[in-house]
């Protein structure tokens, strides 16, 4: 068995309208689901991506009234989001700044070109040259152009103290491949981890930063980041977890996929998600993300759900 790639990735803010501007405004995704928390219906659980809901493209995030995050290892320290050509890093690094971004130099990082800069809370994004490899997915009414538009989720980075638990895992667990390593300006050392075929958007990074202190999750920090299993082999990775002994959630029906949780060594949250159902379960294609979603077993708290969230902004 063989995961497939990344999946998505869940972030925390605590400013859910200025989220919504940002990433479909600024950014240019979609908003493709627009639901609550599942274990937290005080909170929405916005989900965005290409224009056609596609699993590996989707960033998530879980709005909740917390401070900001506090930055160190065992954490999930950079995401990647993918884009189709180096000479288009030269049009966002423009674009970023026209709307207030501060965005890094454009540097070679891992032989690839990459362009770094955070959201309004400090969320750390790269992106990165994907060498137009693959199909994408435009979204026809981003204000982003079809041929700018990101295109998926990247390399994602995680920083741990140390390697070796986390390498046991990724290699005898998850199936990955240590494939290479590099070094960054700070001086850390890097390891990178192939799922599947291979890939931008099928990288994980493993950054070895024993030196720094514990993360505390917040605002513009990430909760986990989920990697994609096919449908058919969900139940054969739950047997997996539990014939190896991992403590994890056991099976979880998200209702447009389904997930296993489980921490690795060194703290980090990792989930397993399937392909399907998908988003347009729920929702026709042309409309996702304009109303309300919530999956069969909350649908009779919508009342209740609706009067505690705040509206948000076009």
């Amino acid at each position: 068995m063989d995961l497939k790639g990344i999946h998505h990735l869940t972030a925390v803010t605590a400013r859910a309208a200025d989220n919504h501007r940002f990433y479909t405004g600024t950014l240019g995704l979609r908003l493709v689901k627009k639901t609550v928390n599942q274990d937290d219906i005080s909170a929405y659980h916005l989900f965005y991506a290409d224009g056609q809901a596609s699993p590996g493209t989707d960033i998530t995030f879980f709005d909740w009234p917390v401070g900001p995050e506090t930055r160190g290892t065992h954490s999930i320290c950079r995401t990647g989001l993918r884009v189709g050509g180096a000479d288009q890093l030269e049009w966002w690094a423009k674009h970023l700044t026209d709307a207030g971004v501060k965005a890094g130099a454009i540097v070679m990082r891992d032989g690839r070109a990459t362009l770094d800069f955070e959201d309004f809370e400090g969320q750390r994004l790269s992106l990165v040259d994907d060498g137009a490899v693959g199909v994408s997915h435009p979204w026809a009414k981003s204000p982003v152009p079809a041929n700018k538009q990101i295109r998926g989720l990247g390399p994602i980075t995680i920083s741990v103290p140390d390697l070796a638990p986390t390498d046991a895992v990724l290699r005898a667990l998850m199936n990955m491949r240590r494939v290479r390593d590099y070094e960054t300006p700070e001086g850390a050392r890097v390891h990178v981890y192939e799922m599947g075929a291979g890939g931008a958007g099928a990288e994980l990074h493993v950054a070895v930063e024993p030196n720094l202190p514990f993360a505390r999750q917040g605002a513009g920090g990430v909760h986990h980041v989920a990697f994609c299993v096919p449908d058919a082999e969900y139940t054969a990775w739950a047997e997996r977890l539990q014939s190896l002994r991992v403590p994890n959630s056991g099976p979880v029906d998200r209702f447009w996929f389904k997930s296993l949780y489980f921490r690795e060594p060194n703290g980090i949250l990792f989930e397993l998600a399937t392909e399907g159902p998908g988003f347009a379960a729920d929702e026709p294609m042309d409309r996702l993300g304009e109303t309300l979603s919530l999956p069969p077993f909350l649908e009779q708290r919508r009342a209740e759900i609706e009067a505690g969230l705040v509206p948000l902004t076009p």
